[in-house]
Parts: structure tokens; sequence; C-alpha cells
């Protein structure tokens, strides 16, 4: 690995078999996290419409790093493949700048995919080679990654920088409209997929998403907002008095990651330790933390509008253990974490059993797939 210029925390996978392990991994990963959205509907922490949203996001999420996959497959084996940069410090994830040029690549792919062979035609083109030159292919078989590359991303369905609003309707409450929104980002400050979901109730007189008025200015709003260092406290009081007849009773914010692994990324603190200790096979040789802050409104209060009107305006519980602590407010009625990891690294971790792990909730992941929940 070799430092990109633009920062000492990120780095470039400059060996094609460390950049496969690499997305490997990450393949891995995303298909443990489903299952874990899952166990957490199946515990009533997630309701339905809020696994269907989580999942859709990570199944976003797959299908873009099986994209970037193809796309940097030859790395170091053919001079003009491209190399992967990665956040080696904070998230262990590609770098936010990544994305952007893959949605740039969407937007050409029709194009780059015309003046392609297709795959089949390059498939032939390998064998016929192999056979009457007896040589590696490795520039028909480089083409034929950046055609896979170019196809994934013709597909759609992918995990964007943004991923805008949308709303999904829950039912009525009296004559009120209640809608679960859910949006994602790749936050730019962490390099993390971040996925938000809000449940707003709608008094206004046409549904929002059907509102030309309301629901750009609701997604633009939104999206503009959804940055790592802002409180939720402080999007959804904002929301609040943006959209007087939308009524944002609750707001879910989901971290997905950061990724630590002791062969990619440098680790600070107990679990540093924890993958030092575990001493884990290749495949295993990893702990994604996966955290949830979640914001909720406790009792609506009416403020004045106008000369003789009124607005709700919503009231958010604070954490009680950060009340009158003398603790730095974190915006957010309560938090928790959970950590992701394969069972070598969790025997590591019950081990040492380091302080600030005692209360984090851990999904393990066994020799056979299955993942085990332990408190």
């Amino acid at each position: 690995m070799a430092a990109s210029e633009l920062s000492r925390d990120h780095f470039q996978l400059e060996d094609t078999r460390v950049t496969r392990r690499y997305f490997g991994k990450f393949d891995r990963i995303t298909g443990y996290l489903a299952t874990v959205a899952a166990q957490m509907e199946a515990e009533q922490r997630l309701d339905h419409n809020e696994v269907d949203a989580l999942a859709r996001y990570l199944i976003a999420l797959s299908l873009t790093f099986r994209a970037l996959a193809h796309k940097y497959h030859f790395s170091g084996r053919w001079a003009h493949a491209g190399k992967l940069t990665f956040d080696r410090e904070e998230s262990g994830f590609p770098v936010y700048a990544e994305l952007l040029e893959m949605a740039n690549d969407a937007a050409q792919a029709k194009r780059h995919l015309e003046g392609m062979p297709t795959e089949a035609a390059l498939k032939d083109e390998m064998v016929r080679m192999i056979l009457s030159e007896q040589s590696v292919p490795t520039k028909l078989q480089y083409a034929l990654s950046q055609r896979l590359y170019y196809q994934e991303l013709a597909r759609g369905g992918l995990f964007w920088a943004r991923n805008d609003p949308e709303a999904v309707w829950e039912g009525n409450v009296g004559d009120r409209r209640r809608y679960l929104l859910r949006w994602a980002v790749y936050d730019s400050q962490v390099n993390l997929p971040t996925v938000y979901l809000m449940e707003v109730g709608d008094s206004g007189k046409v549904g929002l998403p059907k509102d030309q008025r309301r629901w750009p200015a609701v997604q633009a709003h939104l999206m503009a907002q959804s940055v790592d260092a802002l409180k939720l406290m402080t999007i959804a009081t904002g929301f609040d008095k943006d959209f007087d007849d939308l009524h944002p009773t609750r707001l879910r914010r989901f971290h997905i990651g950061p990724m630590y692994s002791h062969a990619f990324t440098h680790q600070t603190g107990p679990i540093r330790e924890v993958l030092a200790q575990a001493r884990a096979a290749e495949g295993d040789d990893w702990a994604l933390v996966w955290t949830e802050e979640e914001l909720v409104a406790e009792r609506v209060q009416a403020e004045k509008a106008g000369w003789f009107g009124t607005v709700e305006r919503q009231i958010y519980a604070r954490d009680p253990m950060m009340v009158g602590q003398g603790v730095a407010d974190h915006g957010a009625t309560r938090m928790s974490r959970a950590v992701i990891l394969p069972e070598r690294p969790y025997q590591a971790l019950a081990e040492i059993n380091p302080p600030g792990f005692r209360d984090v909730r851990k999904f393990v992941v066994n020799p056979k797939g299955q993942v085990l929940s332990y408190r």
C-alpha cells in the first residue's frame, strides 16, 4: 500500500491479491449486516418498514462494493488499471471521492457499454488467445472487468454518495397521514455510509409525496442537513420549524462502520489489542461497528404563528443519562452501539473485556456463517 497524495489517512491498494481480499471481506460483511437487521426486527427494535429501508440500503451497499471490485479487479497487474483509495485510519471504507467518481461513471455507462465488445465476445477472444497463442490474455481480462463494472452501474440500485429521500405511507391517525421518510448518504467527513429514518405526521391538504410544493423542498432540506457533525436534535428541530404542517416525531440515524481489520486498518484503543490477540485467519480478521442514534418527541407545544394562528412544535426527549451530569449532550434521546465480528475476534474481546465494550451489543459470526447475539 502507498499513501495517497490527498491525505496521510488515505491509502491506495496497489496489489491485486490485497485488493481482492479487501473486497472479499466486505462482500461477507454486508451479507451479515442484513441478518443483523432481521434479528433486530425479531426483537421488535425495528418494525417492518424500518427493516425494509435498512435492507434496501444494505443491498445497495453490497452492489456498490461489487461494482468497485470489478473496477479494481486488476489493480497492480495492468498498467492502466486504477487503484482503490480507502480510509485506513478512520473508517476502513473507500473514500468519498470513490463514490463521486462512480456516480460520474454511471452517468456515462451506456455510452461505454455501446463502445465495448460484449461479455461473450471478450470471453471467446480470451479462449482463442489461450489456445492459439498460449499466453495469458491480461488485456482482455482487464477489458472484461471494466465491462462488468459498467454493467453493474447500468443496472442501478447501488448506494450512491447521495440517496435522496423516499416516503413510505404508514397509515392515518385521525385525519393526519403518517409517513416514514428514508434516505442515506455516504458521509464525506467520515467516509461512512449513513442511513436516516424519520417518522412524520402530515397535516397538509395534499399527501406529502404528491405535493409538488412541499416534497421537493423537504428532499432538499433533508439532504442539506445530512451531515455527521450535526446532532439529531439540530436536524429535527430545524425541520420542524421549516415545515409547519409536517411533524417529525422520531428520527433515527444508523452509522454503518467503521470497519477494523488488522491487515488493512490502523486501529487505536482496545480494538487494536483485540484483533492482534485474535490472530484470526485471513477472512476472519475484522470487526465492524454499527451505531444507532434515536431522537423521540415526548410532547407537543403550541406556538403563536401570525396574528391569530398557532402551530405545533415538537419537544424532544433528551438522554436522561446526560441531563445534569456535566456530560456533553449528544443531541439524541438515546444512542446504542453494536459490533459485528467473527468468532475468533469475539473470543479475544471476551478475554480482554475492555471497559468501552462492556455495554456494546455483540453479533458474532460463527464458522457456519450464522450470526449469534450476545450482550
